[in-house]
C-alpha cells in the first residue's frame, strides 16, 4: 500500500523537539511542527510503526483535515467537505470522542462533537447512497482540537492512550506518565553506560522507561491498537512486520546500572511487579531506602526523579526538609549530575544551587518544571 498519509503525533508542550527527533530517527518525514503536535508523512506502515515504536507521543492519529470555523455552520461545512469516505468504510462505527478548544469562538465539546457527528452522516450519506447506518464495523474515533479558530481533525489509530504501554497495572499516588517520563529521560544526557538513581522512584516509571530505552525495546509491543482493525488503510502485515522489527531490535547483551529508591515497602513492590511486567526486573535494582540514605561508590552518575510536590496540604510541611536532605545527597555525591521534576516554588532554595536550567512543564493540567543540575563530563575514554 503506497498511499501517503499525513500523520499527527501529539505530545506534551515544550517536548515538541525530543518528539519530532524520534520520528525522524524512524526515518520518517516531518511535514511541520506546531505547540504539542508533530505532524509527519509516511505510507500505512508509518501508522504501524509510529504507534509501536514512539516513547513520546500521546497517541497517533491520522491527520483527515484542518479548516477555519468561527460558527456552527462553518464547522458543519467544514467537517462535511472532508474525504471521510475515503477512510471510513459504510459499516464503520464513527463517533467524535474528543473535542478540545482554546481561544476559539466555538468552544462547548459536547456541540462540538454532535455539529461533527451530523456532519460526517452528511457526507457519507450521500457517498454511500443510503439513510442509515447500522455501525457494526470496526472503531473509527475521531478527534478535534481547534486553536484560534483552527480546526484540526484527525482518525485516531491507536485508542488507549500510548502511555499506556500495559507494563504498569500499579501506581503510586502523584505517578508521571510513561510518555513524559522518556522525554524527560531524553532532554538529559544520560546513556545506558552511565549509572542512573531514582530516589524517589514510585511505581518505577522513571528507572522502567530508562532500561527500556537502554535495551531497545519498544514501548508498543505488548498492546493493541485500534487501527489493527482499519483492514482497508493498514493491512495486518504491516503490524506483524513491525512486530517483528520490534523484536529483533531488543538488545539483550547490556549490563545497566540502574537503581530506584523508595521510603515506602509496598510501592517498591509494586515497582518491582511493574518492571517484571515490562520485561526488565533483571536490569534495575529495587530498594526500600529513605532519601537520606541516597549514595553511590560510582562518579559521573545520574539522578532523574520526580520528588513529592506537596499537592495534599498534610505532605507540605516535609517538603523543605525532604528537598535539602536531596540537595545534601546529591552534593555529596561526586561529579553527578541531577534532573527533577517538581512544582515545589522552593526547591532550588532546599536543594542549595540554582539549576543550570529548567523548563515549564505541564504535567496534566499541574505547572512543572525540570530543573537540570549539571555535573562535569566524565573524562574521554581511552581507545
Amino acid at each position: 500500500m503506497s498511499d501517503m498519509f499525513e500523520w499527527i503525533a501529539p505530545c506534551h508542550f515544550g517536548l515538541e523537539a525530543i518528539c519530532k527527533k524520534e520520528i525522524t530517527d524512524l526515518g520518517l518525514e516531518i511535514s511541520r511542527v506546531e505547540d504539542g503536535k508533530v505532524f509527519f508523512r509516511g505510507d500505512a506502515s508509518a501508522c504501524a510503526r509510529a504507534n509501536i515504536f514512539l516513547r513520546t507521543t500521546e497517541r497517533i492519529l491520522l491527520h483527515v483535515g484542518s479548516f477555519r470555523a468561527v460558527t456552527w455552520d462553518e464547522l458543519f461545512e467544514g467537517t462535511r467537505a472532508l474525504p471521510w469516505e475515503a477512510y471510513i468504510p459504510e459499516d464503520g462505527r464513527f463517533w467524535v470522542t474528543k473535542a478540545n478548544s482554546i481561544k476559539s469562538a466555538l468552544f462547548s465539546p459536547s456541540d462540538i462533537q454532535s455539529v461533527m457527528k451530523k456532519a460526517m452522516v452528511e457526507r457519507m450519506k450521500s457517498t454511500y447512497r443510503t439513510s442509515w447506518f447500522r455501525e457494526n464495523g470496526a472503531d473509527y474515533p475521531v478527534r478535534v482540537s481547534i486553536l484560534k479558530d483552527t480546526v484540526t481533525v484527525g482518525l485516531d489509530t491507536s485508542g488507549v492512550s500510548l502511555h499506556k504501554r500495559g507494563y504498569r497495572t500499579l501506581t503510586a499516588k502523584a505517578p508521571i506518565t510513561e510518555t513524559l517520563a522518556a522525554a524527560l529521560i531524553m532532554t538529559t544526557p544520560w546513556r545506558a553506560d552511565r549509572i542512573l538513581v531514582d530516589p524517589f522512584c514510585g511505581s518505577g516509571t522513571f528507572p522502567i522507561e530508562a532500561a527500556m530505552m537502554a535495551l531497545d525495546m519498544a514501548p508498543g509491543m505488548n498492546r493493541e491498537f485500534t487501527a489493527e482493525s482499519w483492514n482497508d488503510l493498514v493491512p495486518r502485515k504491516l503490524w506483524y512486520e513491525a512486530g517483528d522489527e520490534a523484536a529483533a531490535r531488543i538488545r539483550t547483551d547490556i549490563s545497566l546500572d540502574i537503581q530506584g529508591y523508595d521510603i515506602d515497602g509496598e510501592v517498591i513492590k509494586r515497582a518491582r511487579e511493574n518492571a517484571r511486567s515490562a520485561g526488565v526486573d533483571r536490569y534495575i535494582h529495587f530498594q526500600q531506602r529513605p532519601v537520606s540514605a541516597l549514595s553511590h561508590p560510582k562518579k559521573y552518575g545520574f539522578i532523574i526523579t520526580n520528588p513529592p510536590y506537596g499537592e495534599r496540604l498534610e505532605d507540605a510541611e516535609s517538603l523543605p526538609e525532604i528537598y535539602r536532605t536531596l540537595g545534601e545527597r546529591f552534593s555529596a555525591l561526586d561529579s553527578w549530575s541531577m534532573f527533577m521534576i517538581t512544582s515545589y516554588a522552593d526547591a532550588e532554595r532546599c536543594i542549595g544551587r540554582r539549576a543550570d536550567r529548567n523548563r515549564k512543564i505541564y504535567n496534566g493540567m499541574l505547572k512543572t518544571y525540570f530543573y537540570s543540575f549539571m555535573g562535569p563530563r566524565p573524562p574521554r575514554r581511552q581507545q
